[in-house]
């Protein structure tokens, strides 16, 4: 299937618009803590263990959107929006969303 962020898909036409599919993954505060009590002792650099939980985030989110797609018989996903948001009392959660809409290609 394909998931894009653009409006179309070059040089393919969208046939049928088969209404707004969605996917969430929400990360946990515990992962947080964890997280920044290592980034505490970096000075620069990347801090690779909360890249890989937003990145395992993000990926949830975008196959929970695309089985939805999958389930309406779509061919792709077009208008992909991602956003991030703080959950939760405390701000202790994260939640990744993804929105697009699915289509039938001609």
């Amino acid at each position: 299937m394909i998931i894009t962020t653009t409006p179309s898909i070059e040089g393919r036409q969208v046939a049928e618009y088969l209404g707004i599919v969605t996917g969430e993954a929400i990360i946990g505060a515990n992962i947080f803590k964890d997280i920044m009590a290592g980034l505490r002792d970096i000075v620069g650099g990347r801090a690779g263990a909360y890249e890989d939980a937003l990145k395992s985030a993000r990926e949830e989110a975008l196959r929970e959107m695309a089985a939805e797609a999958n389930g309406r018989a779509a061919d792709a996903v077009v208008a992909v929006d991602l956003d991030y948001e703080v959950l939760g009392s405390g701000n202790g959660m994260l939640m990744v969303s993804a929105t697009g809409t699915a289509v039938k290609l001609g």
